[in-house]
């Protein structure tokens, strides 16, 4: 994947700022709803995710964890992105074993991915997975988990 576009994917860029500290403040406010704790370091890892303008591999996590430019140790890191997945507030697109913040409000949905062959986008969408659920239903197999990873060009990929 070529990371060299030279145009604006129309993605949503990563938070900073007021947003940053206000989807960092949901985050805790979930957790704690859902009997779990936003520790420091899980924290941290949201904060880098929701921070990024895309995907980000573990090690980068690890790499850019301290605040004064130290790595962090990769159980901490590996830890923390297990809770915030289980959370709901992080995804691991599995083929580019990378992670992004989930973008898409409500619990328990569905994550699906379209992914930019030329500029590496991430963008979540929610699709209509009923046909499928359905259909797996019908044969007598209870989904757990399901995640949908599209590879394409983004709008502005197609246009350059």
């Amino acid at each position: 994947m070529a990371h060299d576009c030279k145009h604006d994917d129309g993605v949503q860029a990563g938070l900073s700022g007021t947003a940053l500290t206000l989807a960092l403040g949901a985050a805790e406010a979930r957790c704690a709803e859902a009997r779990g704790r936003l520790t420091p370091p899980r924290r941290r890892v949201l904060e880098l995710l929701l921070g990024s303008d895309g995907p980000l591999k573990a090690y980068d996590l690890i790499a850019a964890f301290g605040t004064r430019g130290e790595p962090a140790k990769p159980p901490t890191v590996y830890r923390a992105l297990e809770f915030l997945e289980q959370q709901g507030l992080a995804h691991r697109i599995e083929s580019l074993n990378a992670y992004v913040p989930c973008r898409v409000d409500g619990e328990g949905h569905r994550a699906a991915f379209l992914i930019c062959e030329c500029c590496g986008t991430a963008r979540e969408f929610e699709p209509d997975f009923q046909a499928a659920l359905s259909a797996a239903a019908h044969v007598g197999y209870g989904v757990r988990t399901l995640t949908l990873e599209a590879r394409g060009l983004c709008p502005a990929c197609r246009e350059g």
